[in-house]
Order: structure tokens, then sequence, then C-alpha cells
């Protein structure tokens, strides 16, 4: 069986506060974009991965696929064991959440496949196992997400008339070390409120907590986002805690040309 995970891009974010439990609490608006990987499984007679496309650093075993495998086969002895074969193309360690949208789709696929008969809410309940985002790429609409990043409302949020362009300067940025760059904050408008506003607005209002640190540790990062300014984006952020930038243009209107070799530029017209 075959499914096609998708990337996501965050529209603003706001580290609230540090928790006991040494995560933050945040505010931050999940948006999914159609750059996708795909991801296979067929019966096999031990658990091995495929990997295909761009290089997937790290120990097999730590892929959120992988794990996603195994966070069922403990609560499924009988799930029949599988080879995956996942052809990686959204950029890695960019903010993109690509690996969490890999781990989320894993569990629906080994769902539907294997006819496990999961609920929506059990589904949820072992994304969140697998890591804040997870539970986003289950639900795959325009989100507010609070707490780790795993309590969602959805939005009627449609930039479908927009185009987007998305740089990936090849550079990997630890989420750890982000975090302890920032000063935490609860200060200022709900981003609900924000992105409320017209869009020509958002350049002075919708903000990601994790630019100014992460740009004054990473002085080639900023360069990018004046560039996407520079060629006519209405709205231009960094994602996540990075290292992927995006614009938000005119339709038809993001040009992924001129970038230079070292940057993996993407649009979605």
């Amino acid at each position: 069986m075959v499914s096609f995970p998708n990337c996501k891009i965050n529209l603003g974010l706001k580290i609230l506060r540090k928790r006991e439990d040494g995560y933050h609490d945040l505010e931050t608006i999940f948006y999914p974009l159609p750059i996708r990987d795909v991801l296979e499984t067929v019966r096999a007679d031990e658990i091995r991965l495929h990997p295909t496309g761009l290089p997937i650093p790290g120990d097999p075993a730590q892929n959120l696929a992988v794990k996603a495998f195994y966070l069922l086969k403990s609560d499924f002895p009988q799930l029949p064991l599988v080879a995956i074969h996942l052809h990686k193309h959204i950029p890695i360690g960019g903010g993109l959440g690509g690996g969490s949208s890999d781990g989320a789709f894993m569990l629906q696929l080994l769902n539907s496949q294997f006819q496990l008969g999961l609920t929506p809410d059990q589904l949820m309940a072992y994304a969140v196992q697998l890591g804040s985002d997870c539970p986003f790429f289950l639900l795959n609409k325009p989100s507010l997400a609070n707490g780790r990043g795993e309590r969602l409302e959805p939005l009627t949020l449609d930039l479908s008339s927009y185009s987007f362009l998305i740089v990936h300067p090849g550079i990997h940025i630890s989420t750890a070390r982000a975090f302890s760059l920032c000063k935490p904050s609860a200060a200022g408008p709900s981003l609900k409120d924000i992105i409320a506003l017209p869009l020509t607005d958002w350049p002075h209002s919708l903000v990601n907590d994790f630019e100014g640190p992460v740009f004054k540790e990473y002085s080639a990062l900023r360069p990018i986002k004046q560039q996407l300014y520079d060629r006519g984006a209405i709205y231009a952020s960094l994602t996540g805690s990075g290292s992927s930038l995006f614009g938000i243009f005119e339709k038809g209107k993001a040009d992924a040309t001129g970038w230079g070799a070292a940057h993996e530029a993407i649009t979605i017209a």
C-alpha cells in the first residue's frame, strides 16, 4: 500500500512558556502544503527501511515511520512485518515536518492495510506518542496548535489563491538548540486574530519567535528572507525552528530559479 505524506509550514510561532516536563507551550498555525514524500509498505520477513530520494541521516531505527510500526506492533502482536520504502522529497531538518508526516501517515497506512480498526481518536493518541507535530498530519487541515503543538483547532484559512516558494538552504538546526536561544513570552495578540487580518498586514504582525535568535546564530538565513521580499513575496518567514524559509506570492509569481546550488527552492503554484 502506498501513501504520500505532505509537509507543513508554520504561520507564526509563539513560545509561551517552559513547562515542568521540559517541553515548551507554543502557539502556532500549521498550514499543509503539497510537497510530498512517498511511503510504501509490503509484507516481509523482517522490518526493513529502504530509503531513496534525499539522503536520510541517522539510525534507521529512529525513523518515525519505523517507530510508528513498532508502536502499533506493541499493541497488535498480529501485525505482520513489513518492508518500508520511503522516498524522501520533503527537505530534511528544515522545519517542514517531513519526518512527523511520515510517522503519522505510517499509522494511517498500517491501520488501513491491515484493518486494525483504530478510530481517529485512537490514531491521534498514537501520534502524540510519536512526536508533537505528528497529530497535525492526521488532521492535515489549517489549524491553530497549542500545548506542544498537539492540541489542534481547525481554521477556515484558505491560501489556495496564492503561490508559495520554499527555500531550504541545506543547514540543519537543532530544535533543542533553537529553543535554548529563545526567551518565552505570552505577550501580544493571538495568532488566530492576526491571521484574520489582510495578508498585506502579516509582515508587521505575524512573527515566528525563533527568527531573531536563529538568524543571529545562522547569519546566512536573514538574507534569504530579504530575497523573498525582494522577489515580490507578500509575506515571508522562517518555518518552525528552521532552516527552511517560505514566501507567499501573488498567484503565479513565485520563481524558484536563481537561488544557486546550495539552496533547494521549490514552488507551489
